[in-house]
């Protein structure tokens, strides 16, 4: 399989492309040419692309032939950078490649999920402050994945809960709405993370859903097997 990692060089992505080389999967990286030398541990086993990922020419290059497409998500700047990124990749991905995004809790897809109100606090503040200072654009990752829920490509977007480093726990577990009680613990290792991101490749049963993870060993993860 070759596969297309979309902010190779950020720790989310590098562990994708640490989890891809595993598999024995053939990598196409892509990340600013500033963060190159991030990747400098993976240069002679993968093809790094040098470029903004929100730039249509990079992400044209670079997803040419691949199967799949790992892309992370970021809300950071002004520039439309999420929407940017995902419309791209609906936009020039090979028919029927599996299309696999990251984003946070916040987004929803069908507007059942059930969130607390310190979160919704928080999301709200966040999109304020990040607004004002021209550094986040959470807004513009919600544009993205609505995009994304109405292509007909196959995509999964995969939903990630607070993040902490450690070693791999395993393959984090799953719920389609926030507020189901196996999602309580609110926490799930990055590597675990980038795991599940890359297993989702090879998933069909994900195709067309948008997970909201959780580590396996938390609390409710265990709580609620």
């Amino acid at each position: 399989m070759k596969v297309c990692i979309i902010g190779a060089s950020g720790k989310l992505g590098s562990y994708m492309v640490q989890h891809a080389l595993d598999r024995g999967y053939e990598v196409v990286g892509v990340c600013r040419k500033r963060s190159v030398s991030k990747l400098d541990k993976f240069k002679d086993r993968i093809t790094i692309i040098p470029g903004a990922t929100n730039d249509r020419q990079v992400i044209q290059q670079a997803v040419a032939g691949c199967d799949g497409v790992l892309s992370v998500l970021v809300p950071w700047g002004i520039q439309k950078y999420s929407s940017g990124t995902a419309q791209a990749v609906l936009d020039y991905a090979q028919p029927g490649a599996r299309l696999v995004f990251s984003c946070g809790w916040h987004i929803t897809r069908d507007g059942k999920d059930v969130y607390s109100r310190s979160f919704k606090a928080f999301l709200k503040a966040s999109t304020v402050i990040g607004k004002l200072l021209g550094a986040a654009e959470i807004e513009d990752q919600e544009e993205a994945c609505r995009r994304i829920f109405n292509s007909q490509t196959k995509w999964t977007v995969v939903r990630g809960s607070d993040l902490e480093e450690g070693e791999s726990q395993g393959l984090p577990v799953w719920s389609r709405h926030i507020g189901d009680p196996i999602l309580k613990s609110n926490m799930t290792r990055r590597v675990d993370f980038a795991l599940f991101m890359v297993a989702a490749l090879t998933d069909d049963s994900l195709i067309h859903e948008a997970p909201a993870i959780v580590g396996c060993n938390t609390p409710s993860a265990l709580a609620h097997r």
